[in-house]
């Protein structure tokens, strides 16, 4: 099993699970998740959940009954729908006194660096105050993703930003079944045409993936090191489940996560600038410690906060990173200590240039 090791989770909540087939929430359910829930938290585990379910409880709001809709309706739907689900959401949570907060993503967010690290503060800070963060996509203005989108994917692009060790995906199927269809597939290490062929592209009921959009999601996580799960979150404590049945289908990453991160930082992305460093820093960056303002020499090129840049120690590459701060917030602070930072730049800010999350060592 594989719930071990992980320290950060995300679980996706098809739409399926969150209501039921007249658009009403399903309290109880989620009751039982959260009694699963509990007790991976008593492990010191960090929990994020991608819900579905925003346009199913619009529909209910508004008594539409229609299954064809829109891009426009789907969109005033969702911002009626997402209303009603984070506030059922914080009230069955706040039963169990476990707090709750909502972060609204677009693929955007994802795929724009400087975005990204945004997002990912913003999940590290809720993770510092225990509250569990409640995501979904901005089917407001994200137009594209109602059409052809889903949240699947979206799951898997927030487990690379927080670096979770493993994405529970919770929907109405068990997994992802073999060929003759009479069996689950346990385990996949590598998706093949065989695995593609099996794939049921038939959509979903309530929402807008189906086990097309799960395969995706899956490759997604295994090219980052993270582990995936499918299987059937319409029973009862889906996760107590998944650990005492083990009916479903796992899909091993191919890479481990710190070799997935080193070939995002220092093989996906260009440099846009540099930082010459001291010897004290040099060296502890080597015993994996974060960059501080103190250790930086000097500056190289213009670049801004979450670009990718080039750490050097006496003009040798030492790290690629991405930085915290721009070149000329950078100039302003360099040689100085972190608790300068702010009254040096005039704004409350980070204590770390790089942060050792965002690095990789080339050289030590």
């Amino acid at each position: 099993m594989y719930f071990k090791n992980a320290k950060r989770i995300v679980i996706k909540l098809g739409s399926s699970t969150i209501v039921d087939k007249k658009n009403n929430f399903k309290s109880q359910w989620l009751k039982s998740l959260i009694a699963d829930i509990k007790k991976l938290r008593k492990e010191n585990k960090d929990i994020v959940i991608v819900s579905s379910g925003a346009i199913a409880l619009g529909k209910k709001n508004l008594k539409i009954k229609t299954t064809k809709l829109q891009v426009e309706m789907s969109q005033a739907l969702a911002a009626i729908g997402q209303i009603h689900l984070v506030k059922e959401f914080q009230k069955t949570f706040l039963k169990e006194r476990i707090n709750v907060g909502q972060i609204l993503i677009t693929q955007e967010d994802t795929e724009i660096r400087r975005r990204s690290l945004n997002a990912r503060r913003a999940f590290e800070n809720l993770f510092k105050l225990k509250t569990i963060p409640i995501v979904n996509e901005n089917d407001t203005t994200a137009t594209t993703e109602i059409k052809y989108g889903d949240n699947d994917r979206l799951a898997a692009r927030v487990a690379q930003i927080i670096n979770a060790e493993l994405l529970i995906n919770l929907s109405n199927v068990d997994g992802l079944y073999s060929a003759n269809k009479k069996s689950i597939v346990k385990e996949v290490k590598t998706i093949d045409q065989e695995i593609e062929s099996v794939i049921n592209k038939s959509k979903s009921h309530y929402g807008s993936g189906g086990m097309a959009t799960k395969i995706e999601a899956a490759k997604i996580c295994m090219k980052s090191g993270c582990y995936m799960v499918i299987a059937n979150g319409e029973l009862s404590n889906p996760i107590a489940n998944i650990i005492k049945t083990n009916n479903c289908t796992w899909f091993i990453p191919s890479t481990s996560k710190l070799h997935a991160k080193e070939k995002w930082i220092a093989g996906s992305l260009k440099s846009a600038g540099k930082l010459e460093i001291d010897d004290g820093a040099a060296a502890a960056l080597k015993h994996g410690k974060s960059l501080l303002p103190a250790g930086i020499v000097s500056v190289l090129g213009n670049f801004n906060k979450g670009d990718n840049i080039l750490i050097l120690n006496n003009g040798m590459e030492l790290a690629q990173a991405l930085s915290s701060f721009s070149s000329e917030e950078i100039n302003k602070v360099k040689g100085k200590q972190s608790n300068e930072i702010e009254k040096i730049l005039g704004y409350p800010s980070k204590s770390e240039i790089v942060h050792k999350n965002d690095m990789v060592i080339l050289k030590k």
